[in-house]
């Protein structure tokens, strides 16, 4: 287990009505009914084809800080947000249920059951507000971040938001990009935390605090070696290319351009570096890129892409719109049964959740085949997707972020080609139900 969290306990990353909640099931006894919760969402952001599955790890994490601390409960206690029963049970609480999910790198579409949790109602509805904060952020910088990687193809991708986003969730949307491929973060507690490659040179700022560019560049490369990459667009860039080409030869790792007709500078600037002998110097572009200007470089001899506000801000779709909802719950018998809300725009399905990802003969995605109470039919072409990550309190899922980025591809391998394009559309396959009463 990675420690992730800036608090000794993660169990106050809630919404009070779900300690309300648990006060008033501990009071008339309904609070130890084995209750079935799933994490959905009921559409994907406008005009997305398909959305990526990432925090699994993060809120496997969360969970393990998820207890009451003898601060939390004093908290509590002067807040008055509970009673002293409820206080007594929180001490205690450990999580004793069992979840499954789809594991990181995975597609969903809408009605997919990205996490089910199994337990007693007191224990699962607890988790509510932890689970969603964690997974509707980290799954949409994932999503965002997957569409910028198709649209750049075999270029890499750097993540550079941490100075547009929160502090936390700035390492958390390094984590999610490195998962949907990105190759590398500026964020150093990102490559401490996880171990992902970390990146960075030079801004502005250290070409102004020197009395000439050449200063400048001969100081970065004198500190950095000639393998490094020096920012041309401070003053003019064709004066600046060659002076960096001067002063490190056609050895130069690479130059960086910031600002501009980032399409018309790149060719200009290839041009010049290979007239000048430096054939083998990268061309690396930022400048408040997105999924839309990649594509739109896409002809110009760009050799990476550095991402920031438009990659942490989820590209215009900061969240998934990911509920919880109870989907069954033992009756007096104890048998479980279905349950679910049917209020306007909001009509959930009841019934515990199982999903095979349907495929043609051929290998490619045809459907998200949903089964209610019952595992839907696999006719041998299919592929189930849920994978235990908590059974019986224990975590069992602990799984790397590499893995998570084969899968990834994997799994965008097999939808049709269709999911791939920036166009607005509809989710790329249909989620079908089966077993629906």
């Amino acid at each position: 287990m990675t420690k992730t969290s800036a608090w000794a306990t993660t169990a106050l990353l809630t919404d009070r009505y779900e300690l309300t909640m648990l006060q008033a099931t501990l009071r008339n006894g309904t609070a130890e009914r084995e209750s079935v919760f799933e994490l959905f969402a009921r559409r994907l952001p406008d005009g997305r084809r398909y959305g990526v599955v990432a925090g699994i790890g993060r809120a496997l994490d969360a969970l393990a800080d998820f207890t009451f601390d003898g601060g939390t409960l004093d908290y509590l206690r002067r807040a008055g947000v509970v009673d002293e029963a409820t206080l007594g049970w929180l001490a205690d609480f450990r999580f004793a249920g069992s979840i499954w999910g789809y594991p990181e790198g995975e597609i969903y579409f809408p009605g997919s059951p990205v996490v089910i949790v199994e337990g007693s109602f007191a224990e699962c509805v607890i988790l509510e507000t932890l689970f969603l904060s964690v997974l509707n952020h980290d799954a949409a910088i994932a999503s965002a971040a997957a569409r910028m990687i198709s649209a750049a193809g075999d270029r890499p991708c750097i993540e550079m938001g941490s100075r547009r986003t929160h502090e936390g969730a700035a390492v958390a949307s390094a984590r999610a990009a490195y998962v949907a491929g990105f190759a590398a973060t500026s964020n150093l507690q990102a490559g401490d935390t996880y171990g992902i490659p970390t990146t960075g040179t030079s801004a502005h700022s250290f070409t102004l605090l020197h009395d000439s560019e050449r200063d400048a560049f001969a100081a970065q490369i004198e500190a950095l070696g000639k393998g490094t990459t020096l920012l041309v667009d401070t003053y003019d860039i064709g004066t600046a290319v060659r002076t960096a080409v001067e002063l490190a030869g056609p050895d130069l790792g690479g130059v960086r351009l910031d600002s501009g007709d980032l399409v018309s500078l790149a060719k200009t600037v290839r041009k010049q570096l290979d007239d000048l002998g430096a054939t083998k110097t990268r061309i690396t572009v930022t400048s408040d890129l997105d999924e839309y200007a990649i594509a739109a470089l896409a002809s110009a001899p760009v050799d990476s892409y550095g991402v920031g506000t438009a990659l942490v801000t989820g590209s215009g779709a900061p969240t998934c719109g990911f509920v919880y909802k109870l989907v069954a719950r033992a009756g007096d018998d104890g048998v479980m049964m279905p349950v679910a809300k049917k209020s306007k725009d909001k009509v959930s399905l009841g019934g515990r959740k199982y999903v095979l990802r349907q495929k043609s003969r051929g290998g490619t995605a045809q459907a998200e085949v949903i089964g209610i109470g019952e595992p839907p039919v696999n006719d041998g072409d299919d592929r189930s997707i849920l994978i235990p990550l908590v059974t019986k309190g224990r975590r069992v899922y602990n799984e790397s972020l590499d893995n998570a980025r084969m899968r990834l591809k994997s799994s965008l391998a097999e939808l049709p080609a269709s999911a791939v394009q920036l166009s607005r559309g509809e989710p790329v396959i249909n989620t079908v139900y089966t077993n629906l009463a």
